[in-house]
C-alpha cells in the first residue's frame, strides 16, 4: 500500500476495493445478526399466533442459526486475516499509515463478528431450550 513512488491509478484502484471490502466486512456481522434477530422472532411469532407446527419452525431457525454463525464465522476469519495480528505483533496500530488504517478496519470487524456472534447464540438459545409456544 505504501511505497517510496507516487500512486499509480491501479494501485489506487486496489487500495480502493480493498477499503471497500474492509467497510462491508464491518457492517455485514451486524446486519446478519439483526435480520437474524427479525426473523426468528417474527417467524415464531407469527407461527405462535396461526397455530402452525411450531417443531418445524424451531428446527428450520435452528439451521438458519448454524447459517447465520456461518457467515459471521466467514467474515470474522476475513477480518482475522485483514487484521494480521501473527505476522505484525501489533495489536494497537497507533501510527496512523494507511495500513494501520487497513489493519484496524480488520481489527473492529473482528471483533463486530464476535459480538455478532454472541448475539446470534443467545436469539438462538430460546428456540434449542424453549418447547414451544408458551
Amino acid at each position: 500500500m505504501t511505497g517510496d513512488h507516487p500512486p499509480r491509478p491501479e494501485e489506487d484502484r486496489a487500495e480502493l476495493a480493498e477499503e471497500q471490502a474492509s467497510l462491508f466486512r464491518i457492517t455485514l456481522a451486524p446486519v446478519i445478526w439483526a435480520a437474524h434477530f427479525l426473523v426468528c422472532y417474527g417467524l415464531v411469532a407469527v407461527t405462535c399466533a396461526k397455530g402452525w407446527d411450531i417443531d418445524a419452525v424451531r428446527l428450520g431457525l435452528i439451521l438458519f442459526s448454524a447459517g447465520a454463525l456461518g457467515g459471521i464465522g466467514w467474515i470474522g476469519l476475513a477480518a482475522w486475516r485483514q487484521w494480521n495480528l501473527s505476522a505484525t505483533g501489533d495489536r494497537v496500530n497507533r501510527r496512523g499509515r494507511p495500513e494501520d488504517r487497513h489493519r484496524f478496519l480488520g481489527h473492529a470487524a473482528f471483533l463486530l463478528s464476535i459480538i455478532s456472534a454472541i448475539g446470534v447464540i443467545f436469539v438462538a438459545l430460546p428456540l434449542i431450550l424453549i418447547g414451544g409456544c408458551q
